[in-house]
């Protein structure tokens, strides 16, 4: 299999005034095309610090990262932005939706960045509305919509530039059962359809849902995971 992103003694420290706080300590891991994997760790592990450098919504202190073959870690603000718009569709755990949009304009928002046309812009955010079964709902706004149904907002958005991988970092950590099981049906179908889809969980029964989990603890993939 085809490595859609590969990391290499990555490291990652926070600055706390004089101190300087670990949160990655040498990470090693590969992550294939078109898997399902599910990163887990105690809280403080890790885990959201790996996932926003992949985003590249951070960058590490030291090490590499490559994604579909290209060093993301040498890359500029401006370069990390477009590869963000482009190649990483993200899902959050608190949804994070313009309240005073309808949800089909936040899902536009990204080819809006893109810089499409606003009439191809609409026709896209209808047809991948109604792939996660809200084609009925385009002009509610978000605070008009259950939290299982502002997930499937924040999944369309994701989607909308049908980007290499979208991670989701505790997407059903805000929901009652139902809706997350609902959510991880979703990204169970994008995963059959070719998606790449790494997520962040503490949960180990929604961990079971991807096809391989990577453990992190203390900043390092722990022993004996695969990876």
């Amino acid at each position: 299999m085809e490595s859609i992103i590969e990391v290499n003694n990555l490291e990652k420290e926070y600055k706390l005034g004089k101190v300087s706080v670990p949160a990655l300590k040498g990470v090693n891991t590969k992550i294939y095309s078109g898997e399902f994997v599910a990163i887990m760790g105690p809280s403080g592990s890790g885990k959201s610090t790996l996932m926003h450098i992949l985003g590249c919504l951070d960058t590490a202190t030291a090490g590499d990262y490559f994604l579909n073959g290209e060093e993301v870690s040498k890359m500029k603000k401006n370069q990390l932005a477009a590869i963000r718009n482009k190649e990483i569709g993200f899902v959050f755990q608190t949804f994070n939706l313009l309240p005073h949009l309808n949800i089909s304009k936040n899902v536009e928002l990204p080819l809006m960045y893109a810089g499409m046309h606003k009439s191809e812009r609409k026709k896209q955010a209808v047809k991948v509305l109604q792939e996660v079964g809200l084609g009925n709902r385009l002009q509610h706004k978000p605070n008009e919509l259950s939290g299982g149904q502002r997930q499937r907002v924040a999944i369309a958005r994701a989607i909308i530039n049908n980007p290499s991988i979208i991670l989701a970092d505790e997407p059903t950590g805000n929901l009652d059962t139902t809706s997350g099981n609902d959510i991880l049906s979703i990204f169970t179908e994008l995963n059959k359809l070719g998606h790449t889809i790494v997520m962040v969980t503490h949960d180990p029964v929604v961990a079971k849902k991807a096809s391989r989990v990577v453990y992190i603890v203390d900043g390092l993939i722990k022993d004996g995971a695969v990876d």
